[in-house]
């Protein structure tokens, strides 16, 4: 039989991420009484492979540039963060033992680099806290009466709750929990949500097999990315990215994954120019390759005179064929300005977050979804999007904060500041 559950628990939250660890903490050290239900065996597993190559939890960067980064969802998620921002949430970690850094980039890192050190401690502090978690118990709706219905390993079970935090995540990664599951369960109840689609994540090109075969997995660093934005204008971004078997990916890409994503949508394939040579102006490049190869392969001659090795060498091959080592006023100009053209977004499962979700439009300030008096949302399954780099979890801790929150005032809780 599932593990006993008191007849009407104050709070449900459904969902094991840390959105959902942060409501939980939130409403008990507002003197709820909380349960935490995960359909996978342990909380946390996405945010401990987030972590896995170091864990960036937030970034250092003004507020004012640190809001610019949710784009048209910068308004909501400001107030989001004015309660519980980057500086909060290293307070926050401190409190659990986990010092942070500030790295050469503006992110900021645990000192040991590692998630799972932090989730462990959080989750022993909730447990002592009294929240109570409930494991393989994946939720598939609400009964006719309005309880929370759960699929066990020993059958389905009902919650009957007082109030719920949905906290379930978007649509990427769902093997680890994030599987877009619960967008038909809140359509079916009038709540207004948007198709998940893939964000920071990569884009297919269409490669030769030869290209493929040497390069895949290849940085590009550093390089600037140019494109034109929704109005048309030119816009220009520096960073670095990878070439994949498919096509492009990497932090550069990720960071402009929304936009590019959304002029395929219309347009149907969106082009950018890279920048491999971003050290070297145009005219400098002129000169240099212009200089007597004398025996040298163009490879070589490249290497010496514009600082290209490997897939950035290859890659002006690549697109714009071997004609162009015989005019060195082209080739410099595919240097500085090399044509891509992005045929598609990669699957969202694929992706790193995902993009979509419940409109904010259809939350009050509480995050409660106006729709369902009571049930309260948070994390990435709100309609909202930010590239890598600490602003992702930083949304996700503070939405949580205050879905915690809101739900504590609902029930007429002492909320905490």
């Amino acid at each position: 039989m599932p593990e006993s559950q008191p007849a009407a628990p104050t709070l449900a939250i459904v969902g094991g991420g840390p959105a959902a660890l942060m409501a939980a903490e939130t409403a008990r050290a507002a003197g709820l009484q909380v349960d935490v239900y995960e359909a996978k065996g342990s909380v946390g597993r996405k945010f401990l492979i987030a972590g896995k190559g170091g864990l960036n939890l937030t970034h250092s960067e003004p507020p004012g540039e640190f809001v610019r980064r949710f784009g048209s969802r910068q308004q909501e998620v400001a107030a989001w963060l004015r309660d519980f921002g980057p500086d909060a949430l290293r307070e926050w970690a401190a409190g659990l033992g986990v010092e942070t850094f500030i790295g050469s980039s503006g992110r900021v890192f645990p000192l040991d680099l590692k998630a799972a050190p932090l989730l462990r401690g959080w989750v022993r502090r909730l447990r002592e806290q009294g929240v109570r978690f409930h494991v393989h118990h994946r939720w598939t709706g609400w009964s006719e009466a309005g309880a929370l219905r759960f699929v066990t390993p020993d059958g389905t079970c009902e919650i009957a709750a007082e109030a719920v935090v949905l906290a379930l995540g978007g649509g990427s990664w769902p093997q680890l929990g994030s599987d877009g599951a619960w967008q038909p369960l809140l359509a079916q109840r009038g709540v207004d949500v948007a198709p998940l689609q893939p964000s920071n994540c990569g884009f297919d090109i269409g490669w030769s097999d030869h290209f493929v075969k040497h390069h895949a997995g290849a940085p590009l660093k550093p390089v600037v990315i140019y494109w034109r934005n929704a109005v048309g204008l030119e816009q220009s971004l520096q960073g670095e990215c990878v070439i994949t078997e498919t096509g492009i990916e990497g932090s550069l890409i990720y960071a402009l994954s929304g936009p590019l994503r959304d002029a395929i949508a219309r347009d149907g394939q969106v082009d950018i120019q890279l920048d491999l040579a971003p050290g070297r102006d145009l005219p400098r490049l002129q000169r240099d390759l212009a200089k007597p190869r004398g025996g040298r392969s163009l490879s070589e001659h490249l290497r010496r005179e514009a600082g290209l090795t490997g897939a950035r060498a290859n890659l002006i091959y690549e697109v714009l064929g071997r004609q162009t080592q015989a005019d060195n006023f082209a080739l410099a100009a595919a240097i500085k300005r090399l044509p891509l053209r992005l045929k598609r977004a990669r699957p969202l499962q694929e992706a790193i977050s995902s993009a979509g979700g419940i409109r904010l439009e259809a939350l009050d300030d509480a995050l409660m979804i106006k729709a369902l008096p009571g049930v309260f949302a948070a994390g990435e399954m709100l309609d909202w999007e930010a590239p890598t780099g600490g602003y992702l979890l930083s949304a996700c801790f503070a939405s949580g904060r205050r879905a915690g929150l809101g739900a504590a005032q609902w029930l007429k809780a002492p909320a905490t500041e």
